[in-house]
């Protein structure tokens, strides 16, 4: 029976090769009588829940019969008395500096550690943990030995000495206690209601009992229908997993195979939600890490090169979990169960495997409830598990959209419980069980001596490859930790200081190059983290005086950036992330330093063909070139995608797909010549007339051609009434019918807005040459001056001494009526005004028009967006579904152009600082992990669309 039970599970042969060592206690070799060994128990000060230690009186006993002297540290708040301890024959003091070993469970105080002693408790340091370095600096420096727990380990890397049991089964019992409130939250009673706190209970076997008691009403039916079948997913099959599935099972339950974990959950889903029993799934490494190149799954390959795969459990697990209770270790280069972007996909309310048009379907926001991540490892296999939470305080709900915690049961999320001394709430249970496992290592921990060499110390290699300091250094298997601390800019070996490892907090640096129209806002985003570093460069004073700010971590550079691209090339390097502003022509130049020096870029502009080049280049150095991430392009994507993946999600077609976007003068202001005002150089307002354009009509091909046909392809607009608009085709749509995922549409058109008479007034500026790219000898900067009179009688051949009452009949006769004549008039175009030439004639136009129709202080602008999109339903059914956006600039304040520009371009350089965005090459807000939270994090920023819905 004892020869079956080792080989069924790691753990049980574990536990049992324990007992035989306890069992021959009597057997070990102890120092000779006059070097009678002196252990200390320490007090746990860490916080005040903490109140194990890591053996019992019962263990003392036995160490106590064995000739050892073992002192106990005083302390009110231990769940074994001083009084227990005292009658097993230890001595209860505060002095321990009689003892060569100190034990204790968590990590101690810098101030409280005792040079040249062996100390033996969970350092937490193993993985280079920011907060934990001055303690490992102490150590050093001390020459203190430390034998860190948690890499006592055996041949097979199966943890020898851990709490891993009594943290499963308090995780268990405290996630069954939050989801009791969190469903309650969203307006379902359940029996776990009546489940507390793990630490409510004098012992397991009480807590058990509440377990039992919820379980007997769920085996009643008493589970509600609305919250479908509920399914809880355990990773690993260790003692954390063991310890937690032991409660679960007191539970009426059914185990499912991660195959058929798809199946049973949508089952569910579409026919009766079982409401007698809930779901168990125990998910093994196998079952969801992939070799990146194909072929099985190799544990040995693995745990060498972890970077070789990548888990899919994002995709063949969670979308199927109510409840993940995570135990598994996680190493640094280790593939993460589930990262920021998979949450954003995961926590979207429509997301699958649910159809809500189903019977039974769940009221819930999705089906992911919460996670118990028992593993406590902020930042690791669950990634967006940023901070551990505390016995005090122990949910959070992480808000995906938004990537942050609160402390909250209600309002869209998902639960987190992340307790790191999970087992702290169940005390002496807790204590028994570890102190069992840790005795029979006892005896060779005190023959250390941590003034002699550790190739001296005489030790099984469980505890000798646990020694992480001695002799004032870091030992062979734990050099690493100095290489992990100079990639992570953490403090080097020899400095001290915990004032000084504060300081050097990591400080996320971002270098914003240009500062034009659209650059405050921003910067003032970004700048509202006190630990981003915000460095804005541009060529021009002015502009910089403009965005500079009196927040300490913004400053700014004057540097010509086309002149010193070497000074650039030195800059980038600098920063984790660049924001280019500059003209959309400089950006592949920009994209190409940062890939070579793996720095993360966005900029608000199309991808460009030459920007395109550099995706696998990107790729490889896994770097994020995010663009498009303005309004037009930028914000029009992300409306779009949203509609279209949710439409498609509800298994219908997009047959058409109209959208119009433009910048405006507000409707108080508009009444220039031109129907329109710049809040930016002109000149690409106006080389934008006379582009031509490519779409999709009824399922044919549209051409329009350049230099003025597109000014002929005019249409009015009446989907705002209140608005007197007209618009025209923009550049080649029929390109998103692929990039949007939207081919069965026979329509596909993406145009600008304009008020009416803006085509009529352009056309009138072609017909008289000033919108000529080519250079023009009256336009040379050091030629003779030229009046516009002078330059439009040149124009028709004629003397500049002419009457303007006939120059005006000449130019009557080359238009088409008198609106447009007034537009040429209006624009002080036949005046006697000196040009400010500037060698083309729309050049010149575009300098003259930036300041002739520039905003005055008292206007504002608007930004006006509107998506038609045509749907058809399954059952035949059609629909349109009409998105507008409408937003106006402030008086006093930034412009509409600047916000919904400036703004999502810090979210989104934001979000690739935070980790949000993770995906690498030249990339598009196509995505829903990227679109979703910009969306939303606009929305608090006063830029949020409208949506009309009607049947066709």
């Amino acid at each position: 029976m004892v020869h079956l039970l080792l080989h069924s599970a790691k753990p049980y042969r574990a536990a049992f090769h324990h007992w035989r060592a306890l069992s021959s206690l009597s057997g070990v070799r102890w120092p000779t009588p006059d070097q009678k060994p002196v252990m200390a128990i320490r007090r746990e000060t860490i916080n005040v829940w903490e109140r194990r230690a890591p053996l019992a009186p019962m263990h003392v006993r036995k160490l106590v019969k064995k000739g050892i002297k073992v002192i106990v540290q005083p302390s009110d708040r231990r769940a074994y008395s001083m009084q227990e301890y005292q009658q097993v024959g230890a001595t209860v003091k505060e002095d321990l500096s009689e003892a060569s070993l100190v034990i204790g469970v968590k990590q101690i105080p810098i101030d409280n550690l005792m040079p040249d002693k062996t100390y033996a408790f969970f350092s937490h340091t193993i993985k280079a943990q920011e907060d934990n370095m001055p303690l490992l600096d102490a150590l050093l420096e001390k020459n203190i030995r430390l034998i860190d727990y948690e890499k006592m380990v055996d041949a097979e890397g199966t943890r020898m000495v851990a709490f891993g049991k009594y943290a499963g089964v308090s995780g268990m019992i405290n996630i069954l206690h939050g989801m009791g409130l969190r469903l309650l939250a969203l307006g379902h009673h359940t029996p776990f209601m009546h489940i507390g706190p793990s630490h409510n209970y004098r012992n397991t076997e009480m807590a058990r009992q509440a377990v039992r008691d919820a379980g007997y009403e769920i085996a009643l039916g008493r589970l509600p229908r609305s919250i479908g079948p509920l399914t809880f997913i355990f990773t690993g099959s260790g003692n954390v997993s063991q310890g937690a599935q032991e409660v679960f099972q007191e539970l009426p339950h059914e185990y499912i195979e991660p195959a058929h974990l798809a199946t049973a959950v949508q089952r569910g889903d579409l026919f009766v939600p079982a409401t007698n029993k809930i779901y168990a799934c125990v998910v093994s490494r196998e079952d969801h890490y992939v070799r990146k190149e194909g072929g099985k799954f190799d544990a040995e390959e693995f745990e060498a090169h972890p970077d070789r795969y990548a888990s899919m459990f994002s995709h063949k697990i969670a979308p199927y979990a109510s409840c993940i209770i995570n135990g598994i270790y996680w190493a640094p280069n280790s593939p993460r169960l589930l990262s920021i972007p998979d949450a954003k996909v995961l926590l979207q309310p429509t997301s699958e495997p649910w159809v809500p048009s189903s019977p039974g379907c769940p009221n819930l926001p999705h089906r992911l409830l919460a996670i118990c991540d028992i593993s406590a490892d902020p930042g690791g296999s669950i990634e967006f598990m940023k901070e551990c939470t505390t016995i005090d305080s122990p949910f959070c709900l992480y808000d995906a959209e938004q990537n942050m915690d609160r402390t909250s049961f209600s309002g869209p999320g998902v639960l987190i419980c992340s307790i790191d001394n999970m087992p702290a709430q169940i005390p002496r249970e807790a204590t028994d069980f570890f102190g069992s496992l840790l005795l029979p290592h006892i005896p060779e921990m005190l023959r250390s001596n941590a003034e002699s060499t550790f190739e001296d110390f005489d030790a099984t290699p469980v505890v000798k490859n646990a020694v992480i300091t001695s002799n004032g250094s870091l030992t062979p298997n734990f050099a690493y930790i100095n290489e992990m601390r100079q990639k992570s800019n953490f403090l080097q070996p020899g400095i001290r200081s915990a004032h000084k490892a504060a300081m050097r907090k990591a400080e996320k640096k971002v270098l914003v190059l240009g500062a034009g129209y659209v650059a405050r806002p921003a910067i003032e985003y970004l700048a509202r983290d006190a630990h981003t570093h915000v460095t804005i460069v541009s060529q021009l004073r002015d502009e910089l005086d403009t965005v500079r700010t009196d927040q300490p971590n913004v400053e700014v550079m004057l540097m010509d950036i086309q002149r010193n691209q070497e000074e650039l090339e030195r800059l980038i390097p600098e920063y984790d992330i660049v924001v280019s502003l500059l003209p959309y022509a400089l950006h592949p130049d920009i994209a190409k330093m940062c890939i070579d020096h793996r720095i993360h870029m966005v900029t608000a502009s199309y991808v460009s063909p030459r920007m395109a080049e550099l995706h696998k280049s990107a790729e490889e150095k896994g770097v994020t070139i995010l663009n498009e991430v303005g309004v037009d392009p930028g914000i029009d994507h992300m409306l779009a995608m949203q509609c279209f993946d949710e439409v498609k999600q509800l298994g219908g077609k997009i047959t058409s797909y109209v959208s119009w976007c433009g910048g405006l003068p507000a409707p108080e202001n508009s009444d220039s010549p031109l129907r329109y005002k710049f809040s930016w150089f002109p000149k690409g307002v106006l080389m934008n007339t006379l582009a031509s354009a490519r779409f999709l009509r009824d399922g044919k091909i549209v051409e329009i051609p350049g230099n003025g046909g597109l000014m002929n392809a005019t249409e009015t607009l009446d989907f705002l009434p209140g608005f007197n608009l007209e618009g025209f085709p923009n550049r080649d749509s029929t390109q998103y019918a692929e990039s949007y995922g939207i081919q069965s549409a026979d329509t596909v058109l993406r145009g600008t807005i304009r008020y009416k008479g803006f085509t009529d007034a352009v056309k009138a500026l072609m017909s008289l040459g000033f919108l000529d790219a080519e250079p023009h000898t009256s336009l040379h900067p050091n030629g003779p001056d030229i009046t516009w009179k002078g330059f439009l009688c040149q124009y028709f051949g004629k003397p500049q001494d002419i009457l303007t009452d006939s120059l005006v009949d000449l130019i009557q006769g080359e238009l088409k009526d008198k609106a447009q004549l007034d537009v040429i008039v209006n624009l002080g175009l036949v005046s006697d005004d000196l040009i400010d030439k500037k060698v083309t004639p729309i050049d010149t136009l575009s300098n003259y028009l930036a300041k002739r129709l520039a905003f005055g202080p008292e206007e504002r602008d608007m930004i006006l967006m509107h998506h038609d999109v045509q749907v058809l339903w399954p059952d035949g059914q059609r629909e349109q579904r009409c998105i507008d956006l409408v937003n106006y600039g402030d008086i006093r304040g930034p412009s509409a152009m600047a916000k919904t520009v400036g703004l999502p371009t810090g979210i989104a350089t934001k979000m690739v600082l935070d980790g949000e965005i993770q995906r690498k090459g030249v990339v598009v807000p196509f995505s829903l992990d990227i679109y979703q939270p910009m969306l939303s994090r606009l929305a608090q920023e006063g830029i949020k669309a409208t949506e009309k819905i009607k049947l066709l």
